[in-house]
């Protein structure tokens, strides 16, 4: 049985602390070490088999003109107010130099060319989209080849000069690209340090004890340097997205953190039982360790499900996530018990920091230790509960109206991904946008590239850039690009709106469908539309087209895997639809905060944006497993009540009021955690700590409290309806009812706990 093991486990892990701590220091030095040594950086290939951009991309790499490689751009302005490149030699001057320079830096294979241009003539760089119509603005675009021969470095290098020439040259300097996407640093330290610190603290007033305090976050901070050095060596195997390592810490605290607090809470009951320290850390493992695996194995399977949309980039994400939480499942069962053995009876009082932090009505200061202390604040729950099971057709109708309606905005879900123009005017890639959405148009920031093969059609070619020049969404046609010994061609164009606006996308799908089918014909000529617009847009279609596929999917697991858990059909039904509540309502709240802006001001956002098209998926498969860690721990304790007494009623009161306070503690270290991400600077890290705040805030405090209670004194004594045929299929042992509590009677002199089945 899964206790005995964990008790087992945790009771040997609490015996010899120092040895377990050693060697969980020992494979955290070792995964450093090899993150040094062989790991690699993260990387962004949104494409995926099968898409029409991922044709584009093949067709340019066979043509090995280089535009399938990285990009930059220098975007420069006169500092004099009345100067024009087109009459001002000082400001030519200076553009020059500025591309001799960039042309120096090692793997630049070229350079746009708007200083020999302006030599041509003053329309001719205005027609190629190098200098604007006022002659104000400048772009120089730099061609870098694949990113697989690139680092950091470069980067690092086209910064360095751009500072070094701002100080030289009489010119405003701002520069994006590509390359800035890439090989950036992911946005999220300061935010993981201010998600440990609200945790700290959290925990702090919980326990009111420094030591209790310090023991999950010290588990979650060693899980998480070894999840995230285990991360970057699979970076060095494969391409792993940028967002992994921000969302595995972000998921990785959280779920971290919530794991040790369960088993340390169970810890300090044994401790006011009388057990001894080690004996006690044992016990823990072996009951709440059990929900914690359980949890843990949800959350892993949710994740490693994304693999159905058949988009790469968010499948090897998904692996790298789940990484973490295996690392912090298996940190709860055998790091935290060591940690717990080595504090010994420490942990059954609370500090004296604590203890003044309590009054009574009385004045006099209270003992966390009291068991009249705990017995008030479950008595205040079970009050509230016995409220809410007293009146529970109000109050589900009332909660599930209130999720319903905040749930609305999804029906204007838009997925794309927000552009340079969503970032904050600190960063030099938003101000290199505006310059040159000022000076070009919007469309500019996000050129599309199609991709032609002419197949033996010498008028093809004609035909398709007429024709493309002619589309109300085309704002321009760079000229084409033949390769002579492939015949592929290369047409660089340039919407009317911005790469996250929807008409971009519409005009995207309009080429694909009316456009290049009439400059083609019937013949043997083919031609896609590819570029990072155009990648972006069907990464988002396909995320959107799979979405409900792995809905369903995740569903029924969670519902099979329930099922035997609890041995009750309406319970695992219930427990399903009403995780999708929360997160139906999570997503509400982001379409409202990002694409209506409604408060997105709190937050940092200084635009509206659509939703990063694999953050749905994403945010379901971590959220749904999440919400099941919720789920677990209550319904095992309501399950265990309802063994017991045989009464609906009072097990969902004494159930519910019993792991109340412990999950509201636990979704209020979540909650902290996420939030604290959602005040990064990328767009896409605030969509991901938002909706992920948000659906575990209304988890643990709708769902739980108020429709849990409500809808299962509705169902009566259906909750526990199974049939006797499924009955007999079942394996044996839910959580919660297994030896261990056996064991745990016999420990405290309590009679055995009866196991009934309801039929």
């Amino acid at each position: 049985m899964l206790s005995k093991a964990l008790l087992r486990l945790g009771t040997s892990a609490a015996r010899h602390p120092w040895r377990v701590i050693a060697a969980w220091l020992i494979v955290a030095a070792l995964a450093v070490l090899a993150a040094i040594a062989i790991g690699g950086r993260t990387a962004d290939s949104m494409t995926a088999p099968g898409l029409d951009s991922q044709r584009a991309a093949q067709l340019i790499e066979r043509a090995g003109t280089g535009q399938e490689g990285m990009t930059a751009q220098v975007v420069v302005t006169p500092r004099d107010g009345g100067a024009t490149f087109f009459d001002h030699g000082s400001a030519r001057a200076a553009l020059t130099r500025l591309q001799t320079e960039v042309r120096r830096l090692p793997h630049v294979l070229g350079t746009s060319d708007p200083a020999g241009a302006l030599d041509a003539g003053g329309d001719t760089t205005v027609r190629g989209g190098l200098v604007s119509a006022d002659g104000r603005i400048a772009v120089v675009r730099v061609q870098y080849p694949d990113q697989s021969r690139l680092s950091a470095d470069d980067l690092d290098a086209l910064v360095d000069l751009g500072d070094r020439l701002r100080a030289e040259l009489p010119l405003r300097i701002e520069m994006g690209g590509s390359l800035f996407y890439a090989f950036s640093d992911p946005d999220g330290g300061v935010s993981e340090l201010i998600g440990i610190l609200a945790a700290a603290a959290i925990l702090f007033l919980a326990f009111g004890s420094l030591v209790a305090a310090a023991l999950p976050i010290g588990m979650a901070v060693f899980g998480l340097t070894v999840g995230v050095a285990t991360m970057t060596v699979l970076a060095g195997v494969t391409d792993v997205p940028t967002f992994a390592p921000v969302l595995g810490s972000m998921v990785g605290l959280g779920v971290g953190i919530d794991y040790a607090l369960f088993v340390l809470a169970r810890h300090r009951e044994y401790l006011a039982r009388g057990l001894d320290p080690r004996e006690a850390a044992g016990r823990a493992v072996a009951t709440a360790g059990r929900p914690v695996v359980f949890a843990g194995g949800t959350v892993v399977v949710s994740i490693l499900g994304m693999a159905v949309a058949n988009v790469p980039f968010m499948t090897v994400g998904g692996f790298a996530v789940s990484i973490v939480v295996l690392i912090m499942v298996l940190a709860s069962v055998t790091l935290l018990p060591a940690f717990l053995g080595a504090a010994g009876p420490r942990l059954a009082r609370a500090g004296r920091i604590g203890r003044a932090l309590r009054t009574r009505k009385s004045g006099r200061l209270a003992r966390r230790r009291d068991p009249a202390a705990g017995a008030a604040h479950a008595a205040g729950w079970r009050r509230w509960i016995g409220h809410v099971s007293r009146h529970p057709v109000p109050y589900a109708v009332g909660a599930a109206g209130l999720l319903l309606t905040a749930t609305l905005p999804v029906l204007g879900l838009r997925v794309g991904l927000p552009d340079d123009g969503s970032l904050p005017d600190s960063r030099t890639e938003r101000r290199a946008y505006d310059l040159v959405a000022e000076g070009f148009g919007p469309g500019t920031n996000g050129p599309l590239v199609i991709a032609a093969d002419p197949a033996g059609d010498p008028g093809m070619l004609d035909r398709l850039v007429s024709t493309v020049a002619t589309d109300p969404g085309i704002a321009s046609v760079a000229p084409t690009h033949i390769d002579r010994a492939t015949g592929i061609a290369t047409l660089v164009v340039f919407p009317t709106t911005s790469p996250q606006d929807r008409a971009t996308a519409d005009t995207i799908a309009r080429l694909r469908s009316d456009v290049l089918p009439t400059a083609i014909g019937h013949g043997p000529a083919r031609a896609h539309v590819g570029g990072a617009a155009a990648s972006l847009s069907d990464v988002g279609r396909r995320t959107s087209e799979r979405l409900p596929v792995f809905v369903a999917a995740v569903l029924a697991m969670s519902f099979l895997l329930l099922t035997p858990v609890f041995r009750s059909i309406l319970v695992p039904l219930k427990a399903v639809l009403l995780n999708l509540l929360s997160i139906g309502a999570a997503y509400g709240v982001m379409v409202a905060v990002f694409q209506w802006g409604w408060g997105g001001a709190l937050i940092g956002l200084e635009a509206t944006v659509p939703i990063v098209s694999f953050i749905p998926m994403f945010l379901f498969a971590i959220l749904f497993g999440l919400s099941m860690d919720y789920e677990v721990f209550l319904l095992s304790r309501v399950r265990e009540e309802y063994l017991r007494t045989g009464d609906n009623g009072t097990a969902i009161v004494d159930g519910v009021s019993g792991t109340a306070r412990i999950i509201t503690s636990a979704a209020l270290i979540m909650v902290a955690v996420f939030l604290s991400f959602a005040v990064a600077e990328d767009p896409s890290i605030k969509m991901f700590g938002l909706g992920l705040a948000t659906a575990i805030f209304i988890d643990a405090t709708v769902v739980r409290m108020v429709l849990v209670p409500a809808t299962m004194t509705l169902l009566g004594r259906a909750n526990w309806w199974l049939p006797k045929w499924l009955d007999r299929l079942l394996p044996r042992g839910p959580v919660g009812t297994d030896d261990t509590d056996d064991t745990d009677a016999r420990s405290t002199g309590e009679a055995p706990r009866a196991r009934l089945v309801d039929r």
